[in-house]
């Protein structure tokens, strides 16, 4: 018997079996506890993630603006981010990045971490026009940026008239602008405003044709529709009821499935005849795209309570903002299709910015 082969008791010993099964046992030990550390690894790499999400939020956060100080998406803003503070025990820090029509500040927070420490409150109408009506120059896509958190309020809008256009109703108007093809003039804010967009809406859902005046602001297009210089307007309800009140404009109809509770005596749009006719100005709380559900949901969970409040809902109809509440979901879809609706009727009616 060589050296390589023994005899251990009545059994032969063989040396290359034993160095073999050593060697195959030591690979097998290797991988296993190679693999056992992998995944421990994977296991602590976890856990930060999870821990980030789960005590969300651990610092301030900061609240993006992309309008001036003083308006309603800055009111609205603040009123959110003093409500989210208290519920959720941070700073939520409001920053105006205005410019652009919004485009500005939405871009910012677009392209920011999505870690949830950077929001926006958004007027998602003006935002939606802005990027169904000059694609290739916002800096961010609608339906690919943002995870939205939810919607927050809407801002109804209302048809007005001076008092000596001879049309007591909607459906009167509808009746004039077909006798008198392009020559009753509606005034709005400026090309690409919600306002120019109702015009729009209006001129195809009841087939007629309009003149479009735009203006640089709502103040001066109401101004020159009070004294008389241009017929109609659709506006929103904050902007026009001082003036509807005082009766220096005639409210035909009002742009919500509902009535407004400020102007009770106002139909709708739909009951005046035009069935789908329903704009407003549009705010949501959005993160950027990528943000963990698990910051979205907590933000939602706390937006739900907060926007069911009275102090709030009537702090918001201050300012003419009705508040609403949505699932994630439910506000994703609903900013989406308002702004497949914008793409479809610009495209419908060849409307270009001027």
């Amino acid at each position: 018997m060589n050296a390589k082969n023994r005899k251990i008791g009545n059994q032969p010993f063989y040396m290359e079996t034993y160095v073999t099964a050593s060697k195959k046992f030591s690979s097998l030990r290797r991988s296993t506890l190679a693999a056992t550390f992998a995944a421990i690894g994977m296991c602590m790499g976890l856990v930060p993630v999870a821990n980030a999400s789960a005590d969300y939020p651990n610092k301030p956060v900061r609240l993006i603006v992309p309008y001036a100080p003083g308006g309603a998406t800055d009111v609205i803003g603040r009123v959110v981010a003093q409500h989210l503070s208290t519920s959720l025990g941070q700073q939520f820090v409001v920053e105006n990045r205005a410019g652009a029509g919004g485009s500005i500040g939405a871009g910012q927070v677009a392209k920011s971490a999505p870690d949830g420490y950077t929001l926006m409150l958004g007027a998602f109408t003006s935002h939606t026009i802005n990027a169904a009506l000059m694609p290739d120059m916002v800096p961010f896509d609608i339906e690919k940026s943002f995870s939205y958190v939810s919607i927050v309020g809407r801002v109804p809008l209302v048809f007005v008239t001076h008092p000596s256009v001879p049309a007591k109703n909607l459906t009167e108007l509808v009746e004039l602008a077909k006798q008198k093809p392009g020559e009753l003039s509606f005034a709005s804010a400026g090309n690409g405003s919600p306002q120019h967009m109702a015009v729009e809406m209006f001129q195809r859902q009841a087939g007629v044709e309009v003149l479009h005046v735009p203006y640089k602001g709502s103040g001066p297009a109401l101004t020159d529709l009070v004294g008389g210089q241009v017929n109609a307007m659709i506006d929103t309800v904050p902007a026009a009821q001082s003036q509807i009140l005082a009766n220096n404009l005639r409210a035909l109809g009002t742009t919500t499935p509902e009535r407004v509770s400020t102007l009770p005596d106002v139909p709708t749009a739909a009951e005046a005849g035009l069935p789908d006719f329903h704009v407003s100005s549009m705010f949501a709380l959005a993160a950027p795209a990528g943000t963990p559900a698990e910051i979205v949901n907590k933000l939602n969970g706390a937006l739900k309570e907060i926007l069911n409040t009275q102090e709030v809902k009537d702090t918001l109809l201050n300012q003419g903002a009705v508040a609403t509440y949505t699932t994630p979901e439910e506000a994703s879809t609903a900013i989406i299709d308002e702004y497949n609706k914008w793409v479809d009727l610009i495209k419908e009616n060849n409307i270009t910015v001027q």
